[in-house]
């Protein structure tokens, strides 16, 4: 077998047992958005957020505008397809009529977004009525079935992949309830038959259909009198839809452009008992540090995306290297030569699944123990049956023994202990809020543990104590602002949204960038309030007393040297940029003019900050334009390879 030779120096990352590997490569997401263009969708409006009226139409266009867009943060390789259906003119592979699929050049109908799709998309309302048309698809006295043409495009656009590497949902958009309204007796009985049934067979192939009703102001979406059949939905489910619908409406239209790890399966693992039993398990990452999407390099003239190869050359001949490469570990004088495989057995510790290896009372388990990020997990019967079962019977033990399991997870680069901590399922009024399953949560070994070091090396000083009067002071001031049901999903990245905005103007040619709400900016307005300030100087003349110089040392009233260095640069650059009107020079272009001596005293000032740099040209490097975006505005210089 032939191996990569340097896989076995890989970092966790690339390495296929690990599990941020195992996210990065987990199974695709395919999405087909089924859109109702019958004339109601039109001529039925519901109030937004600034007063005016909206068609029902509008609201489903912009929600899957936005949705594209935040894809390509979300997971960029990611595949959609949108089809209108009830439209006059048709454009679909099977040559069904009221059904169009629409898409842009140069991209098959179930392909990743791209910047075109997105903008042609963003303007498809002003052509529409011209392009493509609205009309009803389903009209008594005839044997047309919109709906159902619909769902057999989005089947016929979902035989691509896998089910088992892949996820594949249709949503539906749509303000009419019972879609065979106008036609009676048979007919209405049969296509109601045949619709539920293609629908059936969608869901049988592994896809999962998803409505999003769009409500009359004045008249409730009644999913019961056909879509709880096609989706498949009953008792407590039924009467909860159309609250989550809402809220799953809502939150495609207003999500912030974030990366989100969604629910879906980083590994299957198998956790083996004892005496051979072993259970299949899904695992799921809950929360995972979110960085900017990864470079492509293309190609300078066909933009096209380049691919990296590497040969290896014979120091001696100049010759390639047909062969894979061996290496060797100097022992006594000796080379002792290893082949791949031997280097890769060698480093391979497990076999990558979970032994068990026994059990410990909860209060062992301490809060310093999680190395990082847990993992949840959760069984599967896929292939091993009776894994839920058996997985059931553990939970329900432990949760009563009130014991955690220890296991060992190995993987070929970080083999580590783990502690599977039980968590019972949580019922509230509004439905589950805790989902059972086992936090996998990764120990560290004693190597790993690091000792407290004394922060005081002169040990017959005593070290200090805070007095009665600073810790009243201080306790007053974390009162005073105290911040009310804080939550970390309440808050953005800003660096990350700015990062993606000026992406989509720039591939959507926008004029301007979107702006950006960086909730991590102080409340300026609350922390001025006069209780907050009262509140901080007491405790700041409490602790430092009355000579406290914010650019003193520790407090001890001695500036230190790199203070009185930062102040006194600081204290020129203010006099020097004076002599300029920044504002004035970015709009006039005239920053291009300035010299580097000059434009470095922006460098100490907090007055201009270079937010972002994009080098952009037409497929020829010798030239191009560079963009620079400061918060004073977008300034672009022209460059040649001189």
């Amino acid at each position: 077998m032939e191996l990569d030779p340097d896989d076995i120096f890989k970092d966790d990352e690339d390495d296929p047992d690990s599990e941020f590997y195992q996210q990065r490569e987990s199974s695709k997401e395919f999405v087909v958005y089924l859109v109702d263009a019958s004339p109601k969708m039109f001529s039925s409006t519901c109030p937004s957020e600034d007063g005016k009226e909206e068609t029902h139409f509008h609201i489903a266009i912009s929600c899957i505008a936005q949705s594209l867009k935040t894809q390509i943060i979300n997971r960029s390789y990611d595949e959609v397809a949108i089809c209108f259906f009830n439209t006059r003119e048709k454009k679909n592979l099977q040559d069904l009529n009221a059904a169009f699929v629409f898409n842009v050049a140069e991209r098959e109908y179930l392909d990743r977004p791209t910047a075109r799709l997105i903008k042609d998309f963003d303007c498809i309302e002003e052509s529409f009525m011209k392009d493509i048309g609205s009309q009803y698809g389903i009209v008594s006295g005839s044997r047309e079935n919109s709906l159902y043409n619909a769902l057999w495009i989005a089947q016929a656009l979902l035989r691509k992949g896998s089910a088992k590497t892949a996820d594949k949902r249709i949503l539906l958009f749509t303000n009419e309830d019972d879609p065979f309204g106008s036609i009676k007796g048979v007919a209405k009985a049969d296509m109601t038959r045949t619709t539920l049934q293609r629908a059936k067979d969608a869901q049988d192939l592994g896809i999962s259909i998803e409505l999003l009703p769009l409500s009359q102001p004045d008249e409730e979406f009644n999913v019961s009198l056909f879509y709880s059949d096609l989706i498949g939905l009953e008792g407590d489910e039924l009467a909860q839809f159309m609250p989550s619908a809402g809220q799953k409406l809502q939150d495609m239209k207003d999500q912030l452009r974030k990366r989100m790890f969604t629910k879906r399966i980083v590994r299957r693992i198998t956790l083996s008992i004892a005496n051979g039993l072993s259970i299949e398990l899904n695992t799921y990452a809950l929360i995972r540090p979110t960085m900017p999407g990864a470079i492509t390099w293309l190609d300078s003239v066909t933009n096209r995306p380049l691919k990296t190869e590497r040969s290896f050359i014979c120091a001696d001949t100049g010759a390639l290297m047909q062969e894979p490469a061996k290496r060797y570990q100097p022992y006594k004088n000796d080379n002792i030569m290893l082949s791949v495989e031997e280097l890769s057995e060698i480093k391979r510790v497990s076999t990558g699944h979970l032994h068990l290896l026994g059990f410990k009372p909860l209060s062992c388990l301490k809060d310093y123990h999680n190395m990082r990020p847990s993992t949840f997990i959760f069984p599967s019967d896929k292939e091993v049956i009776g894994s839920t079962c058996i997985f059931i019977a553990l939970l329900r033990s432990m949760v009563r023994l009130k014991r955690f399991a220890v296991a060992f997870y190995g993987s070929s680069s970080r083999p580590q202990l783990v502690a599977l901590v039980a968590q019972d399922e949580i019922i509230s009024a509004g439905g589950q809020v805790e989902p059972p399953g086992m936090h996998m949560i990764y120990l560290p070994y004693s190597d790993d543990v690091r000792h407290v070091e004394e922060i005081h090396s002169n040990t017959n000083a005593g070290a200090p104590r805070a007095t009665d009067d600073q810790i009243l002071r201080a306790a007053s001031l974390i009162k005073r602002i105290d911040l009310k049901d804080f939550s970390v999903f309440q808050f953005a990245n800003p660096g990350l949204q700015r990062h993606y905005a000026i992406l989509q103007a720039l591939a959507l040619d926008e004029d301007d960038v979107p702006e950006i709400n960086d909730e991590t900016l102080p409340d300026e307005e609350g922390m001025a309030r006069p209780g907050v300030v009262k509140a901080v100087e007491e405790f700041k003349l409490s602790v430092y007393g009355d000579n406290y110089d914010e650019e003193s040392d520790m407090g001890n009233g001695k500036a230190s040297d790199a203070s009185k260095k930062r102040k006194t640069a600081t204290e020129n650059a203010v006099k020097e940029s004076a002599n300029y009107n920044w504002p004035d020079l970015a709009d006039n272009g005239q920053l291009k003019d300035l010299t580097v001596t000059e434009l470095n005293i922006t460098l100490v000032l907090d007055t201009v900050i270079v937010e972002s740099i994009w080098f952009c040209n037409d497929g020829d490097t010798s030239h191009g334009t560079i963009v620079i975006t400061t918060k004073l505005g977008t300034q672009e210089f022209y460059c040649n390879d001189e």
